[in-house]
């Protein structure tokens, strides 16, 4: 009898040990991942802070150059526009443009799914809004002296808004009276020949996201019976995005770009005037899906 309960004693202890055991082991896995996790999260931190500083150190030299270029080429844009040489400041802008893309480490390649074409001029160019780079970009793809309509507020800008007072449209997108100014003098550039570049959803969109149309563009575009050249901007926002200094993307790159074909108006008039702009807008879309469906 005394045998049998000593063996019921080793029995009960052989499951005791493999219990504490086995409470040890998973003690162990769980502390194991539980400094694994730490170790993941603080790598997680550690890469967020560093690319965090990346971008703050690139958009800091971006804006480094673009100012120091403007601060250089301002007396020269300022004798151009007095004596009203626009062309020439064009071609100026197209200078400054080029190296600010030199010194920042950004490549604009441009695709015409069409093939290439002589710009025709007088134009209007739709574009996308995506980015301020959507700007500066623009003067690689629009071969003839070109006016570019933004919003007022540009006109605050020490030095650049010389550019608004005396070529540029500046435009007060909550006063009709002044948009409606605005697209007439529009109308006046396109009569002496210039291309005017406009972007028709009014504001930059997040993340590129095509936003909503307004019609100005399309129904000047009617009025004057010139074409519209449609344009795409696919990353850019992603090269340098609006939202913040130290929020946003703002990195060196590859800039991809879309032009179409033009698009000639004489066919259309105000009753079919959103026909016009779904032909704009799809092509815009359709590009913006393929190359969000190439780059996933």
């Amino acid at each position: 009898m005394t045998r049998i309960i000593t063996d019921d004693r080793r029995f009960y202890d052989s499951k005791f040990f493999m219990c504490v055991n086995l409470f040890q082991f998973v003690f162990i896995i769980v502390l194991v991942l539980f400094h694994l996790s730490l170790i993941f999260t603080t790598f997680t931190t550690m890469k967020k802070i560093v690319r965090t500083v990346c971008i703050v150190l690139w958009k800091s030299w971006f804006a480094l150059v673009f100012s120091s270029l403007l601060i250089i080429l301002f007396p020269f844009f300022y004798f151009l526009l007095k004596f009203r040489q626009y062309k020439a400041v064009y071609s100026l802008k197209k200078v400054w443009a080029f190296l600010i893309c030199l010194f920042t480490g950004l490549i604009p390649r441009i695709r015409y799914p069409y093939g290439r074409f002589d710009f025709p001029s007088p134009s209007i160019v739709v574009a996308n809004h995506t980015s301020y780079l959507d700007i500066l970009f623009s003067v690689f793809y629009v071969k003839k002296a070109a006016i570019y309509m933004g919003k007022a507020e540009l006109l605050k800008i020490p030095l650049f808004n010389i550019f608004f007072k005396y070529l540029d449209i500046p435009v007060r997108r909550q006063n009709p009276k002044d948009a409606a100014r605005a697209f007439e003098k529009a109308g006046e550039w396109l009569d002496k020949g210039y291309a005017v570049i406009i972007f028709p959803e009014g504001t930059i969109s997040p993340q590129g996201v095509l936003k909503p149309f307004k019609n100005g563009a399309f129904k000047l575009a009617i009025q004057k019976r010139v074409p519209i050249v449609p344009a795409v901007n696919l990353n850019n926002w992603h090269l340098l995005e609006n939202g913040g200094f130290f929020k946003s993307n703002g990195f060196p790159g590859i800039a991809h770009i879309v032009v179409g074909q033009p698009i000639i108006t004489d066919s259309y008039n105000e009753e079919n005037l959103v026909d016009l702009q779904n032909k704009v807008r799809t092509f815009i879309q359709n590009e913006l899906n393929q190359f969000y469906e190439k780059n996933r």
